[in-house]
């Protein structure tokens, strides 16, 4: 029996394709295509609320140290689920390199989730706006962890940060003379594949690997 917060396999999904002739019609954005290289499309994660604890351990730290903490979390549970974070202490948690507003926020996840409060599966069935309304009341849930959770959990096509720093210097870039969010009107509805663009660029350069 599967947990009621995780779900059933998901195929990739059908526009991959279309996203990148519809993206690619932009020069700028398709010069940092033909740079970046092929993309692996998106999935729905079979485990929202366990990547959703992924996305708030990895709030304003470096992937590296997000991936550190995150590893140490499910090391010591085994499985990421409501229950098994629900019965580790608060302090046990801080051990595991959790900040007290993230142990806060992942117990507030977790009760949710157990409670029904928040339906994680019922989560997939709802538009964008509408899962950021569910979410954003609990506690250290903002927008951004969202707009990522509806990224990479929900694979949702056309998601843009106007929150993300990363987003707006590429966008300003690429398109100095625009507002970020003229430039997305253009890369709607598939904004999520242009972030991740924008994204990967943006560790090129890091790495010397293309043009400031």
């Amino acid at each position: 029996m599967t947990r009621p917060d995780v779900l059933p396999p998901a195929s990739p999904l059908p526009d991959h394709r279309a996203a990148t002739a519809h993206l690619a019609r932009d020069p700028a954005l398709a010069e940092v295509m033909a740079r970046v290289g092929e993309l692996p499309v998106l999935t729905p994660t079979p485990d929202p609320f366990g990547t959703l604890v992924r996305n708030v351990l990895g709030q304003q730290l470096s992937v590296k140290a997000a991936a550190s903490i995150h590893g140490r979390v499910v090391a010591r549970l085994g499985q990421v689920s409501a229950p098994a974070l629900l019965a580790l202490p608060g302090e046990d948690l801080r051990a595991l390199g959790l900040s007290w507003a993230k142990v806060r926020t992942v117990h507030a996840l977790a009760q949710a989730a157990q409670s029904g409060a928040v339906d994680f599966a019922h989560l997939a069935t709802l538009p964008d706006e509408e899962v950021i309304r569910e979410l954003t009341p609990l506690p250290g849930i903002g927008r951004w962890t969202v707009e990522m959770f509806l990224m990479f959990a929900l694979a949702r096509p056309d998601v843009f940060s106007l929150g993300d720093l990363g987003i707006r210097q590429g966008v300003a870039r690429l398109h100095p003379e625009r507002s970020a969010a003229e430039v997305s009107a253009l890369w709607s509805p598939y904004r999520s594949l242009a972030s991740r663009y924008l994204w990967a660029d943006a560790d090129l350069m890091k790495k010397g690997g293309a043009p400031v």
